[in-house]
């Protein structure tokens, strides 16, 4: 596990449990482009440059300000922010429990962070988490991290407790200014048919399934240029047949997963038939 980017408590009641936190997540798939000058080939640098003064600032000497009004500037510093009243600068400290269904993860949820306990802190750190498990209930709470107070929700998994960053009510915009359809009729054979290819469709999440294949295509081509041979690109989509109405569509695309689920069986049953041979 690397190291740790926060020590401090974490708090429900009167129950104090010192904690850990680490990122629960890594940008391993992330692909990163330098900016070059176009002659030269060469990297592009960014300057600190003070507008006023007319020179170039050095990052050491650069200062934090907050624009109160048009042009003027307050001046505050890390000594300033440090002594700010927020008892989540120095804790989690939880506020409430709350149903896992009350809460929409997929509009709120932002970082995922694991918390792990000081060695001192084990057993109040377990009956958290079991008591967390066994209820269905979420914790929420506030907490300081880089300069900010974030809502975050702690839950257990796997035998460990998981906190989430959530965005702020005031953060999250309303779905009132888009242009949805409200009134669209929708027949019961259209949407029994679209039911249809969902259950043929559903399967179970297995996220090593999916792979990041921009990065993929992106070192390819970064390796093809650097050994100077042809770039291969990518095969145009296969030509399909237009549809005239949503009905059409919908029993066109029935039958394509159904031929898929016939060959996905076939391949199944080959890699069966092999293994059963080699055995």
């Amino acid at each position: 596990m690397p190291r740790s980017i926060w020590r401090g408590v974490m708090s429900f009641g009167m129950v104090a449990i010192p904690v850990r936190l680490y990122l629960a997540t890594e940008s391993t798939s992330k692909v990163s482009f330098n900016l070059l000058c176009p002659e030269h080939k060469s990297r592009i640098k960014n300057k600190r440059w003070c507008v006023e003064g007319d020179h170039e600032v050095a990052w050491s000497e650069v200062v934090r300000g907050y624009e109160y009004e048009k042009g003027s500037y307050v001046e505050l510093t890390d000594e300033d922010l440090e002594k700010l009243p927020l008892r989540s600068s120095k804790a989690i400290d939880i506020s409430g429990f709350v149903k896992d269904e009350e809460l929409p993860g997929a509009l709120y949820y932002q970082s995922a962070y694991y918390l792990e306990p000081e060695k001192s802190a084990e057993k109040p750190y377990a009956l958290l988490n079991q008591t967390l498990a066994k209820t269905g209930r979420i914790a929420i709470a506030k907490f300081a991290l880089r300069d900010r107070e974030r809502l975050v929700s702690v839950r257990p998994l796997d035998g460990a407790l998981l906190m989430n960053t959530l965005h702020w009510p005031d953060e999250i915009r309303s779905t009132e200014d888009l242009d949805v359809p409200e009134s669209v009729k929708v027949s019961p054979a259209e949407l029994k048919m679209a039911e249809n290819l969902v259950n043929m469709m559903a399967t179970d999440f297995e996220p090593e399934e999916y792979k990041d294949e921009y990065k993929q295509a992106v070192m390819k081509l970064v390796e093809a240029k650097v050994e100077k041979r042809e770039v291969i690109e990518a095969p145009e989509p296969e030509t399909e047949t237009t549809v005239v109405d949503l009905m059409s569509a919908l029993k066109a695309s029935v039958e394509k997963a159904k031929k898929g689920e016939a060959k996905t069986k076939r391949a199944t049953s080959s890699s069966r038939a092999a293994r059963k041979k080699a055995s």
